[in-house]
């Protein structure tokens, strides 16, 4: 339907209005240095090549006929193989507009574009560079691009205050969601702050899709903090398992519950050692993804978030919060205000949120 309503609406504009190529974001937004995606996408854009079909019609067409073939079975847009519609060659005279509010999913294909220093593969065109190239957001202030909507600055995130009160912090993540526990939890600031360690363990590279290994880097993250765990005293931990939302994206049931398995049994082992520790955890989401595979009114494979309530689940033997009950119905913006309350910091006027051992 959507595709339809935008055919409709460049019919009467061809002569001003043309789509150039047709990419899932698996390749034209990955995050995981895959740089041979970000090429196959890059090439369709800049036009290289000959035109595969003659709208964005028959594009959906070519390219679900073509996965058919290679995969035996209907694949969803994320997994759309790049396909050019309209070839025209780039030139250093044209602009570009990257309409994403994603910094993760930008980097690379907007470097790829715009930077004069680049080496991850062959460029046949010149980069777009200086006010011909505009971002939707700042996705990397390396970039030196001109924004749309600047970031806004944060200050006082839950970081900052556990750096400003002399306590060492912890970040770890695989590749997949390395940005979220560093990039995005601190404001938008790639820089460390004092006394902030961080251990990126890179995402398999070995397969296509993370159905095929959804253990992905699980095993080798917990290794790596439960290590870290006895190196430095720590007084924050912010972890992430990637797992039930990449293989979620997957829409492989078995695989998902494959995901989950795993989280379980490496949450597990850490949450063991931090309570011998003596010390406290706090276990959540932002948002939904593996607790539903299917979609519930056509039976096809669900790939997207989910909008449902996720847990927050308090581990601790301290008694001052053992028998607390957390409160319910609550916003992403109370776990920072839960996280000082268990750190016994006090919360910053910035955050506008409330500890969920608090009652309402």
């Amino acid at each position: 339907q959507d595709i339809a309503t935008l055919a409709n609406f460049l019919a009467d504009r061809s002569d001003r209005i043309r789509i150039g190529s047709l990419s899932g974001r698996f390749y034209a937004m990955d995050r995981d240095n895959r740089w041979e995606r970000t090429e196959a996408a890059y090439r369709v854009i800049a036009g290289e090549g000959a035109a595969a079909v003659n709208s964005i019609a028959e594009a959906l067409e070519v390219v679900s006929r073509r996965a058919s073939e290679l995969y035996g079975e209907n694949i969803t847009d994320e997994f759309f193989p790049p396909v050019v519609i309209s070839p025209r060659a780039m030139s250093e005279k044209d602009s570009l507009l990257f309409w994403n509010f994603r910094s993760d999913r930008m980097r690379q294909i907007v470097s790829a574009f715009s930077q004069l220093t680049f080496e991850h593969f062959e460029r046949k065109s010149p980069p777009i560079t200086g006010n011909r190239v505009l971002c939707f957001t700042e996705y990397d202030s390396s970039f030196h691009l001109p924004v749309l909507f600047p970031t806004e600055k944060i200050s006082n995130h839950l970081g900052a205050v556990v750096s400003q009160h002399g306590l060492l912090q912890l970040r770890v993540a695989e590749t997949e969601k390395y940005p979220h526990v560093t990039y995005f939890l601190n404001g938008g600031e790639e820089e460390l702050m004092t006394g902030e360690d961080r251990i990126l363990v890179p995402s398999p590279r070995d397969v296509k899709t993370y159905d095929e290994k959804p253990e992905m880097s699980a095993f080798e993250v917990t290794e790596r903090v439960l290590a870290a765990l006895n190196e430095k005293p720590y007084s924050l931990i912010v972890l992430n398992f990637a797992n039930g939302d990449m293989v979620g994206h997957t829409g492989n049931l078995k695989a998902a519950i494959r995901a989950v398995e795993v989280v379980d049994h490496c949450l597990g082992r850490i949450l063991e050692r931090i309570l011998e520790m003596g010390g406290n955890a706090l276990v959540i989401a932002d948002h939904g993804n593996a607790e539903q595979m299917v979609d519930y009114e056509t039976g096809s494979p669900h790939t997207a978030h989910t909008t449902f309530p996720v847990p927050a689940i308090l581990i601790s033997e301290n008694p001052a919060f053992r028998n607390l009950p957390l409160r319910a119905n609550s916003s992403l913006c109370d776990i920072a205000p839960t996280m000082l309350t268990l750190l016994h910091l006090p919360q910053p006027s910035q955050m506008t949120g409330q500890s969920l051992l608090e009652p309402a």
